[in-house]
């Protein structure tokens, strides 16, 4: 091989790494004998919503879990925005996490903190050397964003389940994040709700230009928001392609999510 042609494959090479959020490649985790995690490769690309399917216990919040630093991993190589994550010293990790924005399943509030607090929080522990006013800048984004400008006085308790979603969205919004991990984004809510919030994912994709996965049971969900769907199984990639592909796979099994 030329060194020519050398450096037009490493060109190449670079032109397809600058594209791509997070890359996995035979990540492994295990809880005792329990294996999760069992060989895990796939790619995310830039300004792409994934949405994984699978069964209760299949490993899909772990592998997200992993990804954020939640989890540790046994084995495999993770590749987040170019870095790889076994080689980062424990402050470039703290940096890489600011990057990503995860939305639990429970919305993760502080009831005893106002609308404003909650979204402040974050801003105290990331950017202590904000103004008040950029500060409050932030939140009124943050929230007019998600549709609860006029709630900002008020307490978690005081909201709806689709309402203390959209705040938990918002909280995780104001740092402005590169990558997007929701886990059940519309659990527990009205088919109504559940459309509004999928379609908030939507909104968040465009504006913000994410990277998103989306862990979900729900199949009108994944409809709305994938631009491509993987299904797990026994802590494995088994399948992967569009709402439409894998609604009319050959397997029974894979078409049973969405029958």
């Amino acid at each position: 091989m030329t060194a020519h042609t050398t450096s037009m494959k490493t060109e190449d090479e670079n032109k397809q790494n600058a594209l791509v959020a997070v890359e996995m490649e035979h990540l492994k985790k295990s809880f005792g004998n329990n294996h999760v995690l069992r060989d895990i490769s796939l790619v995310v690309h830039k300004g792409e919503n994934v949405v994984i399917l699978g069964q209760s216990g299949t490993g899909k919040s772990v592998l997200i879990k992993c990804i954020v630093g939640l989890v540790d991993l046994d084995e495999g190589t993770l590749v987040i925005l170019g870095q790889n994550i076994s080689e980062l010293k424990d402050n470039e990790l703290m940096e890489m996490r600011k990057k990503i924005g995860f939305l639990f399943q429970s919305g993760a509030l502080y009831d005893s903190m106002t609308v404003r607090e909650n979204l402040e929080f974050p801003l105290r522990r990331q950017a202590r050397s904000m103004s008040k006013e950029e500060m409050n800048s932030l939140v009124q984004e943050a929230l007019e964003n998600v549709g609860l400008s006029e709630t900002i006085e008020l307490k978690p308790s005081e909201l709806s389940g689709g309402m203390r979603k959209r705040l938990g969205l918002a909280r995780t919004l104001i740092l402005k994040p590169e990558i997007m991990l929701y886990d059940e984004p519309t659990t527990g809510l009205d088919p109504i709700t559940s459309k509004e919030i999928s379609n908030l994912i939507l909104e968040v994709q465009k504006k913000y230009k994410t990277s998103s996965i989306v862990i979900t049971h729900d199949i009108e969900c994944a409809k709305l928001t994938a631009n491509r769907i993987i299904v797990m199984k026994d802590g494995m990639c088994t399948a992967e392609g569009s709402y439409t592909d894998l609604k009319n796979s050959a397997d029974a099994w894979i078409r049973s999510f969405f029958e």
